[in-house]
């Protein structure tokens, strides 16, 4: 007889703390990233769905990244490295990567360590350090859409008015009053 299938735990929640240790010797608390939203990509550094989502990510950090937009990337396979997080960064991922261990990383998600899983798990949290959206335990289903992801970090991107924001307000009045006083 089969173990029943879980669900994450659920969502919206609060993000416990979570430390992503870089192969560098870097440590990045979740906490630290408040204010930003944020994809955690928990993946294993050989599976070509991770490898791909990666991508998307370094994609995003790109165009959002400026906005208030943070991608973290936690390797957790049984036999991860330093070394391989790093060959992983250094293919697919334009953003940090670090490594975990399994029950570290499933005591977060939520799921339990008897479950089998899919990768990517996907976590995005808002501004004010919110999980909002968090794959199944079978992996990265409607999150892994770049389509629907876009969408949910360009909406949690215009919540709370972003950093940027105000700036740029600032910058173009700035501009039209240097014009008028020409």
């Amino acid at each position: 007889m089969g173990l029943p299938a879980q669900a994450a735990a659920p969502v919206p929640r609060p993000a416990k703390e979570f430390t992503v240790a870089t192969p560098e010797g870097k440590h990045v608390l979740l906490s630290s990233l408040k204010g930003k939203v944020v994809v955690i990509q928990f993946l294993f550094t050989w599976c070509p769905h991770c490898q791909a989502f990666s991508k998307v990510l370094t994609q995003f950090n790109g165009e959002y990244g400026p906005r208030g937009f943070q991608a973290l990337g936690v390797a957790f396979e049984d036999d991860v490295t330093k070394d391989k997080a790093i060959s992983y960064a250094q293919q697919y991922a334009g953003f940090p990567v670090g490594v975990s261990n399994r029950s570290t990383v499933l005591g977060y998600l939520g799921i339990s360590e008897l479950e089998r899983i899919g990768v990517p798990q996907i976590v995005v949290i808002d501004r004010k350090g919110v999980i909002r959206e968090q794959s199944s335990s079978q992996g990265g289903g409607e999150l892994s859409d770049p389509a629907h992801l876009k969408s949910l970090v360009e909406s949690l991107l215009a919540e709370g008015g972003g950093a940027k924001t105000p700036a740029k307000t600032g910058t173009r009045k700035k501009a039209t009053e240097k014009k008028a006083s020409e």
